[in-house]
């Protein structure tokens, strides 16, 4: 094969030989397009083969997780079954005890309803008997200051009747002695009459006699002047009519109005006139009216100042008595909520106690379970002292509160128990970590002494020995010498922790 390749390398070389600069250049351009199109077609290959390949691998996948997540969920739907039967059956419990809450809280409440209901008829009672006494008294005050007005009235009416009898008898008087004066006025004045007519008569008889002579010497001269004026007037007559005769029957038609405007005019007058007798009537008695109601209104405001300072009084004591019932009904309430809030809380802290019971229970060992309460360590002497001291009377208020509580011995001492035991723990625990931080630093120091870095022998490195010396500050005696080994834990009675520490203040009395 080479031997060939060497020949169609060298036929090729000949060809390029032969050929010229042009076509050399075409033939070399033509086998890169050979080349790269073969290329471009491998790469395309590639791609198919690779995407078909990631397209299968991905099916694959999909197809296993799907497997996966089946199986998966199988597992978590059991997990989660239990889970949840443990989670029903812990949710039933809660809901009985939450059940038999409700039902203590709402028989408390129907007793308290009840007992509040009982106290609303009470009060309801008493304060109708209130109101059914303060009625009998305004009736009773009403009946009498009715009384006293209808006295007062009688009392008025006789006193206007004789005031009005005197009035009438004087103005009968009156009336009587004006009689009298135009009586005598009115004679004098015919007197005067008669003497006036006859002196007029006199008169009257020469004053004509003398008309009638010069009457009848002026006749004879104006017989002529009347004739001729006569004339002359009826020819102005004649042309005052032509000229005057629409006016006239203007001037008969306004006079005619006229005088039914006169007449209207009397009629108005005499109205106007009796009115105004009526009015001035009218005045008299409204001011003899207004006299009345004067004094009757002042007694009548009178009675009414006394009854609105009499009812002022009760309003007032009214007020003040709503008052103390306003404050009593406040501070029942105030009290009332209060003993809901302290109850409240004590519920609340006895249903924390209850709780912390069932987790302490749970976490109690089989040894508490069966002995709940340690033995004393008390002796017998000391056993008899205490039961002695128990029994004495108490004198002071200190030692009748703890006679009051003494059922709850058997509570105080677990507790006791449970103090010492936290105290033992607490204590061994920071003994531990104190082990624990020494341990820790040995083994930092133990780790820093293997490795070799310039951090590391830049500070103290228990393998780096010099002259059979160290330069890290060792502890002169071991860990577990009993020297310093962990001391026993002290015991002590709960009885004198508990004394000790009321008396120092430390626990709530």
């Amino acid at each position: 094969m080479a031997p060939k390749k060497k020949g169609s390398g060298g036929k090729k070389k000949k060809k390029l030989d032969k050929m010229t600069e042009e076509e050399r250049i075409l033939f070399l351009e033509q086998k890169m397009l050979e080349e790269e199109e073969a290329r471009k077609k491998k790469e395309d290959m590639l791609s198919r083969f690779l995407s078909d390949k990631l397209a299968k691998e991905e099916r694959h996948t999909k197809f296993n997780s799907y497997k996966v997540d089946n199986q998966w969920r199988a597992l978590m739907r059991d997990a989660k079954t239990t889970e949840l039967r443990k989670d029903i059956q812990i949710l039933s419990q809660t809901f009985e005890r939450v059940v038999d809450r409700k039902e203590n809280v709402l028989k408390s409440l129907v007793k308290d309803l009840d007992e509040a209901e009982e106290q609303y008829a009470v009060a309801l009672r008493a304060h109708l008997n209130n109101v059914d006494r303060f009625v009998d008294l305004q009736r009773s005050r009403m009946s009498t200051l009715y009384q006293e007005f209808q006295q007062e009235l009688y009392v008025l009416k006789r006193e206007f009747d004789t005031e009005r009898d005197k009035v009438t008898q004087q103005h009968k008087r009156e009336v009587e002695d004006l009689q009298d004066i135009m009586f005598g006025m009115e004679h004098s004045y015919n007197e005067r009459e008669m003497e006036a007519k006859a002196e007029f008569q006199s008169l009257k008889d020469e004053i004509k006699n003398k008309n009638l002579e010069e009457k009848h010497a002026l006749r004879v001269q104006l017989e002529a002047c009347v004739e001729e004026y006569w004339r002359q007037f009826q020819q102005a007559l004649n042309n005052y009519n032509e000229t005057t005769e629409q006016r006239k029957k203007n001037f008969e038609e306004l006079k005619g109005k006229d005088e039914k405007s006169v007449k209207e005019i009397e009629m108005q007058m005499r109205k106007l006139q009796r009115i105004q007798e009526q009015i001035s009537v009218l005045r008299m008695k409204q001011s003899q009216n207004s006299k009345e109601a004067e004094m009757r209104n002042r007694k009548v405001k009178d009675d009414k100042d006394i009854i609105a300072l009499y009812y002022k009084d009760l309003k007032t004591h009214m007020a003040n008595i709503r008052d103390k019932e306003r404050e009593k009904l406040t501070k029942l309430t105030l009290e009332s909520g209060s003993c809901l809030k302290e109850l409240k809380r004590k519920k609340v802290m006895g249903e924390r106690l209850l709780r912390f019971m069932e987790m302490c229970r749970k976490l109690e060992t089989e040894e508490e379970k069966v002995l709940p309460f340690y033995g004393s360590s008390l002796t017998d002497e000391e056993i008899k002292d205490v039961s002695l001291a128990e029994n004495e009377p108490a004198n002071e208020p200190l030692a009748e509160l703890l006679a009051e509580y003494k059922e709850l011995d058997n509570f105080w001492s677990r507790y006791n128990k449970v103090t010492l035991d936290s105290l033992a723990l607490n204590k061994e625990h920071s003994i531990l970590n104190e082990e624990n931080q020494r341990l820790r630093s040995m083994l930092k120091q133990y780790l820093d002494g293997i490795s070799v870095n310039d951090e590391i022998l830049s500070q103290f490195n228990p393998l780096f020995v010099v002259n059979q010396k160290t330069n890290v500050p060792l502890p002169p005696i071991p860990v577990m010498d009993s020297r310093v080994a962990r001391q026993p834990v002290t015991v002590i009675e709960a009885a004198h922790v508990v004394k000790y520490n009321s008396s120092s203040g430390l626990l709530p009395s």
